[in-house]
């Protein structure tokens, strides 16, 4: 049978739609393109739109393009497809080592492709790719999760994926890589007692960590928070941000005329690392306030679609990407504020990235997914599995 999607399979895609998730997720977008556009705004050259931006909104429209593909092929498939999912995210991180390349802004990890002029991130993808297979595996052992032949055999595969990552020197990914597998653990309903063991494992090894794995530039940057006025190099970009957040005051200066963000260098990274500092001054502590809100409604939205599915491994997947964004934001913001060492995470959907922002739209596809598929009424019709079913 010839394949033909028509305007009434359109309004039942649409229908079948979480148009709220939908909506946060577009705000935030929209946002992080303004903040990038101010942070990258070149006024003597009279550009309009940076090449920062320009990526930050072509990534948007491939994004969301992504998301609207993915929301209409039913999420058990992309879980049954776990085996490859699992085999090309190590891949990617293993093509790193022969052909990974450091950007000018962080020359102590090799964690980017080079595509032209472009950098590709494939850390970012592989959380998405961690989420899928780590939703799947949990499933698998819901009802002994607490055995300790399944707890050892969970952090073995959440084991891979850090390492990895920590391989290549970007120790803020395998944070957030260890935010997420905790974080899952927790919500599948691992014995409490499990989670305590494992700060003390820690807390043991961290002699090893901090002079084994640790380099000089992380652990600088950590002593930097106890001793601002010896590590002066290392704190100088924290200090400046928090001086924009304080010039900020309540309401802002106003998009585009914050005097640390639109002064060049003033704040190191400031479109990246940096850039809650800038929404502060400009926006002020009150927009700086929407924005963490705009965060807690995805995340609480996101947990909602997943306890909606009424099926496990959806449910695993939500809490994924939902701890995949708001540890990132969490982190984000502490490091701007001084509370946490800079390591190199962006602030979802509003730091400039391309490879960021495209994967964190692929995430959301997969929410919407399983949205579409838990809804009571049945889109058959525009279901990408129907379809190849008339194929056959």
């Amino acid at each position: 049978m010839k394949l033909k999607i028509n305007l009434k399979d359109i309004k039942k895609a649409l229908k079948g739609t979480d148009l709220l998730l939908l909506m946060l997720t577009l705000a935030l977008s929209i946002f992080g393109t303004i903040m990038v556009s101010s942070t990258t705004l070149d006024a003597e050259a009279g550009v309009l739109l940076s090449r920062d931006s320009k990526v930050m909104i072509l990534a948007a429209i491939l994004g969301l393009t992504a998301a609207m593909i993915i929301s209409a092929i039913d999420y058990d498939i992309i879980l049954k497809l776990w085996p490859v999912v699992g085999a090309a995210s190590v891949m990617l991180m293993l093509l790193l080592f022969p052909f990974g390349v450091s950007p000018d802004a962080r020359s102590d990890a090799f964690s980017w492709f080079r595509i032209g002029s472009l950098y590709f991130q494939p850390s970012e993808i592989v959380k998405i790719g961690f989420i899928i297979t780590f939703a799947f595996h949990l499933s698998k052992v819901k009802n002994n999760i607490s055995d300790i032949k399944h707890v050892f055999l969970l952090c073995m595969h959440a084991a891979v994926p850090i390492l990895l990552v920590i391989a290549t020197g970007d120790m803020g990914s395998a944070l957030i890589f260890m935010c997420m597998f905790i974080g899952m653990m927790f919500a599948a309903g691992l014995n409490w007692i499990y989670f305590p063991a494992g700060a003390l494992l820690v807390t043991v090894a961290s002699p090893v960590i901090w002079f084994k794995v640790f380099d000089d530039i992380q652990r600088n940057r950590i002593l930097a928070l106890f001793n601002p006025e010896e590590y002066t190099n290392e704190i100088y970009q924290q200090n400046q941000a928090l001086a924009a957040i304080k010039e900020g005051g309540l309401f802002g200066s106003g998009l585009f005329n914050g005097q640390y963000t639109q002064t060049p260098n003033a704040i190191p990274e400031v479109q990246n690392d940096m850039i809650f500092s800038a929404i502060c001054e400009e926006t002020g502590f009150l927009g700086a306030l929407i924005l963490i809100a705009l965060f807690i409604l995805l995340s609480v939205k996101i947990v909602a679609v997943g306890k909606r599915s009424k099926n496990f491994a959806a449910l695993m997947i939500c809490y994924g990407v939902m701890f995949m964004i708001i540890s990132q934001a969490a982190i984000n913001i502490g490091m701007c504020t001084r509370l946490l060492p800079v390591i190199g995470i962006t602030l979802p959907f509003i730091s400039a990235g391309g490879s960021s922002t495209v994967c964190l739209f692929l995430a959301i596809g997969l929410i919407l997914s399983i949205y579409r598929s838990s809804d009571e009424i049945k889109y058959e019709d525009f279901r990408f599995s129907r379809m190849a079913r008339e194929l056959n």
